[in-house]
């Protein structure tokens, strides 16, 4: 099986999150794989930025997830294991990349995208994710 390390972004605007359709019609969240010498959260950004144009800051760590697919391009089974970052998008833009082969994409209310996004592992991220950014976002505003 081949191992795959990567690092993506659960990207907030207020009370809304970014989700991505992609090829397949799933709703996913951005993500990218790391190659040699890279750094997670290096790779969050970048790929947050790549996939939706989003120009983002991390706020703090989300957790890990992994999940196991069957590679018809490279004919065996591969294992993705993500490092997540909570993000806080510095404005409201966005541009889909659609050379990446994204067909849509958005910000949403937490209860849409609880509704649209596709794998389970994915929704107990957003949900777990929200409450930490609520906490980190009014320690700041109560000045913590």
């Amino acid at each position: 099986m081949l191992v795959r390390n990567c690092a993506g972004g659960v990207v907030f605007s207020g009370e809304k999150v970014f989700l991505l359709k992609n090829e397949k019609d799933e709703w996913v969240l951005p993500k990218g794989v790391l190659k040699n010498g890279d750094y997670p959260d290096e790779v969050a950004l970048r790929r947050v930025r790549e996939e939706t144009g989003i120009q983002a800051e991390i706020i703090s760590t989300a957790g890990n997830t992994n999940y196991e697919f069957f590679s018809v391009t490279r004919q065996r089974p591969v294992c993705n294991k993500i490092t997540w970052y909570i993000m806080k998008s510095l404005d409201d833009k966005f541009e889909i990349n659609k050379d990446e082969n994204f067909t849509d994409g958005g910000y949403f209310t937490i209860e849409e995208a609880l509704q649209k996004i596709t794998y389970s592992q994915d929704r107990s991220l957003i949900n777990c994710s929200y409450s930490k950014y609520c906490e980190v976002e009014n320690s700041d505003a109560v000045g913590f």
